[in-house]
Order: C-alpha cells, then sequence, then structure tokens
C-alpha cells in the first residue's frame, strides 16, 4: 500500500506528459462511442467503467512507465476523461446541432455548436463550485460515481470486497440479460429511501397507466406538469436553504454555524455567488447565441429580450434539476426537461427559429453537469472521503481540468465528424422529437394541462422538502418509460429495509458494495450490447 501514501502527499497531476496523452487518447475514443451510439440508437452509454478497466489494463503492461497506473488516482482521471468526453460530444454537442439540422435551417448549425460549447463548458465548471455545497454534498448517492469508485478499489484491494463487487457485477450482467434493470435496483440499496420509493412509483405509474387507467401520462403532459411544479418549488428551496444559512451565520459570536460550515468544502457564501455567476453566465451565453443565431432581425426587441431572460433561466433551472435527478437516482432526464422548456417557450409565443435554438441550448446544459458530480463522487470516495481537506480539494481540481480538456476534445471531435454523420442521415433521434414538437405547435388544452398538474408536483416537493426531493423524484420517474425500473427499484428497496432491520447498520457496506457491482454490471452490459448492435447495422 506504500504507493497509496505517496499519492496521498501530493496527488498526480493530468499535466505529466503520459497522463496527458493518455487522457486525450481515451477522450477521443469517448466522443467516438458517444457519437456512434447516440446517433444510431439514440442512447449515450455510461464509459466511466470501461475508462476504469482500461487504466487498470495498462497497469498490468510490464513497462516502467505503465506501472504508474497502480495509482487508483491516476486510474481515476482515465475514467474521468473517458467520461466527461462520451456525454459533451453525444448530449452536450450533437444533439444540440442537430436540431437546426432537422429544421432545415443548416447556417444556424455552427450558431448552436458555438452556443451549446459554452453553455457545456459553464455546466461543468458549475458543478465543480458547486460539489461538497449544501446543495450538492459529496455524501450525496451520485450511483454510478459510487459504481465506479468501488470497481476502482476493488482492483486494487482484491480480496472480500473484490469477492463482493465481483458477485455484483455478475449478478448485474445476469439481471440485465434477462430483462431486469440492474442500476434500478443497485440505486435502491445506497440512496435515500423516500426519494427512490417515489422515483419507483413514477416509474411504475408510467409504464402501467394505460392498462391500468386507460390513459397515457405523457401524452396529457402529466409528468412535464409535475416536473414544472416540483421544479419551481426546488429551486425556491435551494434560496431558502442559503439565506437561511446566511441569517443563522450573521451573529458573529455564534460559533455553531461555523462548525457546521466546515463539513463542507463549499461555504454557503460561495455557493450563492456561484449560483449567481452562473446565471449571469448562462445569461451571456444566451445573448451570444441569439445574436449568432440572427433573432435580433427575428423578433422585437421586447421578445428578444425575453427570450434573453427565459434562456437563461430555464437552462438554470435545467440544470439544477438534472443534477438532482443525477445525484439521487443516477438518472437524469435532461432531454425530457428540455422538451418541457420548449414547450414554454412555444406558449409562450417565440417564432420556430428561436424555439429551435432554446431547446438546443437547455439540451446543452444538464449532462456535463451530472457527469461532472458522478466523476468528482468517484474521486471523493477514492481520496479518503474528504478526510485530507487539502488533498481532496487537488485532487478534486485535477479532475475538473481532466474533465475540461476532455470537453475540448469532444468540440473537436464533434466538430470534424458532424458533417459526416449528417449526410448520412445519421441524427440523434430525440431531435426529431423536438422538430416534431415546434413544428405541431400547442394549444390551450396543452397550458391548462401543464399548469394543472405542476399544483401537485409543487406540493409533493413541498412536503418532502429539500433532502427527499420527493416531487422532483417522482416527476423524473413519470418522464422515463424503462420497463420493469420500477418494480426493480421497489424490490430494492424492501430488501434493503429487510436486511437492515435484520442485521442492522454493519450491513450497510457490504449492501453497498453489492450495489455498485449491479450498477456496473448494468453499464458493462449495456455498452457492449450497444456496441454490438452497432457493429451489426
Amino acid at each position: 500500500m506504500q504507493q497509496h501514501k505517496t499519492d496521498k502527499e501530493k496527488h498526480p497531476s493530468i499535466f505529466e506528459p503520459f497522463a496527458l496523452f493518455l487522457n486525450i487518447a481515451t477522450a477521443v475514443i469517448g466522443a467516438v462511442i458517444g457519437m456512434q451510439l447516440v446517433t444510431t440508437l439514440g442512447i449515450t452509454p455510461n464509459t466511466a467503467i470501461i475508462g476504469a478497466l482500461v487504466a487498470m489494463l495498462i497497469a498490468r503492461i510490464p513497462i516502467r512507465m505503465f506501472a504508474k497506473y497502480k495509482s487508483i488516482h491516476r486510474q481515476n482521471l482515465v475514467q474521468t476523461s473517458i467520461s466527461s468526453a462520451t456525454f459533451g460530444a453525444a448530449n452536450s454537442l450533437l444533439i444540440p446541432i442537430g436540431i437546426p439540422f432537422v429544421m432545415g435551417e443548416t447556417d444556424l448549425i455552427m450558431p448552436m455548436l458555438i452556443g451549446a460549447a459554452l453553455a457545456m463548458f459553464v455546466d461543468a465548471a458549475l458543478l465543480y463550485k458547486l460539489f461538497d455545497s449544501r446543495i450538492f454534498p459529496a455524501s450525496g448517492t451520485w450511483p454510478p460515481g459510487v459504481a465506479t469508485a468501488e470497481s476502482i478499489i476493488a482492483g486494487d484491494r482484491g480480496g472480500k470486497r473484490a469477492a463482493l463487487l465481483g458477485v455484483g457485477a455478475a449478478g448485474g450482467l445476469l439481471g440485465s440479460y434477462l430483462g431486469v434493470s440492474m442500476s434500478a435496483f443497485g440505486v435502491a440499496f445506497i440512496g435515500n429511501i423516500w426519494a427512490l420509493t417515489m422515483f419507483g412509483i413514477g416509474l411504475l405509474l408510467r409504464q402501467y397507466s394505460v392498462p391500468l387507467f386507460g390513459i397515457d401520462v405523457n401524452k396529457m403532459f402529466i409528468p412535464h406538469g409535475f416536473m414544472i411544479g416540483a421544479g419551481l418549488v426546488a429551486l425556491v428551496q435551494v434560496t431558502m436553504i442559503i439565506m437561511k444559512r446566511k441569517k443563522q451565520e450573521a451573529p458573529a459570536s455564534s460559533g455553531t454555524a461555523t462548525t457546521e460550515e466546515e463539513t463542507y468544502t463549499r461555504s454557503d457564501r460561495e455557493t450563492t455567488r456561484t449560483l449567481g455567476l452562473g446565471f449571469a453566465a448562462y445569461l451571456a451565453v444566451a445573448l451570444v447565441l441569439a445574436v449568432l443565431g440572427g433573432l435580433m432581425t427575428e423578433m422585437s426587441a421586447g421578445m428578444f429580450v425575453a427570450f434573453l431572460l427565459f434562456a437563461a433561466f430555464a437552462a438554470y433551472v435545467h440544470e439544477l434539476i438534472v443534477g438532482i435527478a443525477a445525484m439521487h437516482s443516477g438518472w437524469f432526464p435532461a432531454f425530457a426537461v428540455a422538451l418541457i422548456t420548449l414547450i414554454i417557450g412555444m406558449l409562450i409565443g417565440f417564432p420556430p427559429v428561436a424555439l429551435g435554438l432554446l431547446v438546443g441550448f437547455s439540451a446543452a446544459t444538464g449532462p456535463a453537469f451530472a457527469d461532472m458530480g458522478y466523476d468528482l463522487k468517484t474521486g471523493h470516495i477514492l481520496r479518503g472521503g474528504g478526510k485530507d481537506r487539502e488533498f481532496e480539494l487537488h485532487g478534486r481540481k485535477q479532475q475538473y481540468i481532466t474533465g475540461m480538456i476532455a470537453f475540448g476534445v469532444a468540440l473537436v471531435a464533434v466538430l470534424f465528424t458532424y458533417k459526416g454523420y449528417f449526410a448520412a442521415g445519421l441524427v440523434p433521434p430525440v431531435d426529431t422529437v423536438y422538430v416534431k414538437t415546434i413544428e405541431a405547435g400547442t394549444s390551450p388544452e396543452v397550458a391548462k394541462q401543464l399548469f394543472l398538474w405542476a399544483i401537485p408536483g409543487a406540493i409533493l416537493q413541498f412536503l418532502g422538502g429539500p433532502t427527499r426531493q420527493l416531487g422532483v423524484l417522482f416527476a423524473t420517474g413519470l418522464l422515463i418509460l424503462n420497463p420493469g425500473a420500477g418494480w426493480a427499484v421497489i424490490a430494492g428497496i424492501l430488501i434493503r429495509t429487510i436486511v437492515l432491520k435484520v442485521k442492522g447498520r454493519e450491513a450497510e457496506t457490504p449492501m453497498s458494495i453489492l450495489a455498485a457491482g449491479f450498477i456496473a454490471g448494468d453499464a458493462l452490459y449495456s455498452f457492449f450490447t450497444s456496441v454490438f448492435k452497432f457493429s451489426k447495422k
């Protein structure tokens, strides 16, 4: 274990020559995987586990230069790189620029790419500044991050931990092969029980609303209304948490607030500043996008200002909702929440070109935020859970720089390949949904449904409070059509509850390792079956 002692004294730097080369190479691979799969199958697999496995294999090559990769922290930088590039290229860049292409507005592809790229970098920077704050604590679940960390630790230590992870991974592979959503099953072992119960109920209602009640909740815009209500209340709750802390910190004689504040590496004051700067940054990006997209000639001055404010606000709220959902459940409903943004924009009355840019801008925010959260959670676990504050902050910064480099690689990859994809008719399927929605228009009935269902969404979120996030997680479940995932979540929660009742708190660690195995096995199965399907095409 001498290797880890050395690493703890000084975290490896991404700017070591070979480390930089390896991470750029893995980022290229991640970007290609993301673009290929999102255009052919409409999905983006989590490649973090693949990155970790690649780094572990490199460490076993009998060449001195590769021996450094026995370090769990170097392996973490590799998985951060491939994961960031995958989601960056596919979700944050290719999906947004596919929208103007499908609309037939090819002259807007480059303005959209510039706007989406800026939004992606802002997205990742905000998560870095908000990670381990009161609203996005490092102690949050961030399930894929836990799975990747446990995989790296198991590969490093072996023993009972590795055996448990191996059993979990085998179960994840087998369950996924049999059609069970093992990532949903695994998440139930490590997340907030209240939040995940609502998530599971939402999944079940989406799956069975037609056979049980004879209605399609999605066509009635019930999930969208719920998310609007829950999302707005969540935003108010975040604001209230910060304002409450500020009042508690006011008396200089009180030492309680300082003690509590030290449990986070990001203070409430810093969080407030970050959120304010984030909104300003999104407003600036919206302005760049609107000017480059020629919207000043498409709209009146009043409508132009309304567009800027709404686009910035929508991106801001979209990011928070996606981040909260990702932290608690491991899913982030970025496509669906961007669709909500689009529908509201249509009700406001923005012209079609503005709507295309609006939904692309919204879709570009969130994925990089969520993925950076997963990666930093992995690093937080590997660095000892923040016990050494200086080491944690330095390691987190190295991950952030690695992610930003990977996003840069993703941007270059998309810039040089998108014409080939589009010429071959390879466009992310969700882009067609967005464009058809714009063409179909909206009716007063849609507005009525959104307003009607926003009320119970707001009430549920208010009752659950900011820690349980009942409304956001219920709406997330309603927005996702994943047959069997609801049953997997509920079954996992029941098993977890029974085991904890019988075995007590000492069962939590082995359960979390098993859960990480389930999630990792599911991710591996999803990745390789996706690649196999693509190769058959």
